[in-house]
């Protein structure tokens, strides 16, 4: 005889850079085995395709996860995950006052949001005559370019992934980044000085993210601080 089905509950989102509403589930126990495999083994690539493995598994819409922005990724796997194990995620955090205190804290998941920068633009102007276009990072470009995170050793890797056009007012010409080698686009990026270096990477800076700011009560020196989590790997450890 057959062993009954357990039913799973589902839920409804809305995508945060588009406003699309899609359902989910919980993750199982043979999604969450991979998940816990992935950090068990500690490393970025397994970690980023667990994710978007039981991102896909978890979503009833067809959906391009690949192509799609990491905070959009990131927030459905953040409310998966509230649905699956908890809402509330319990944290061990280094205490900002003395730098060498631990401290227990809980953060309610329903309370994190993508939160966008009111001065952000994808549209950046390198010279009167020049600029570029923008595009954000997506899962698959991160684990093609074994990306754990942003930061000044890959930041070039980075804007040249994320690089869609590059256009010339003067010649009234735009390139596509998809007729371009990486190569050449990196041999782009470094011709530009300090400060178009600068405006570009404000474009990572001010992007829209995963973010949430708690307060934080060092238990030795009873000192307050506040801390702001962003992406993933704070708000899980």
């Amino acid at each position: 005889m057959a062993l009954p089905k357990l039913n799973v509950p589902t839920y409804e989102l809305v995508v945060p850079s588009t406003d699309e509403k899609i359902k989910y589930r919980p993750f199982l126990v043979k999604e969450e085995k991979v998940l816990l495999m992935a950090m068990e083994s500690g490393k970025t690539e397994d970690i980023l395709q667990a994710t978007k493995t039981i991102v896909d598994e978890c979503t009833f819409n067809k959906m391009k996860l690949g192509s799609m922005p990491m905070f959009d990724v990131e927030y459905i796997f953040l409310q998966i995950r509230a649905k699956s194990v908890g809402e509330i995620s319990k944290l061990r955090v280094l205490c900002q006052d003395d730098g060498e205190t631990y401290a227990n804290v809980e953060v309610d998941l329903n309370d994190v949001h993508v939160q966008v920068d009111d001065t952000h633009t994808n549209k950046i102007e390198l010279t009167d005559e020049m600029g570029v276009i923008m595009q954000y990072p997506t899962i698959d470009s991160f684990t093609e370019e074994g990306i754990g995170d942003i930061n000044p050793s890959n930041m070039i890797d980075v804007i040249a992934s994320c690089i869609a056009q590059i256009y010339d007012k003067k010649g009234e010409e735009v390139y596509d980044s998809k007729d371009s080698t990486k190569k050449e686009l990196v041999d782009f990026i470094e011709q530009m000085n300090t400060k178009q270096f600068a405006d570009v990477q404000k474009f990572y800076d001010t992007m829209p993210s995963l973010k949430h700011t708690i307060t934080v009560k060092n238990p030795k020196t009873k000192k307050e601080s506040s801390m702001t989590l962003t992406g993933l790997n704070d708000f899980f450890g």
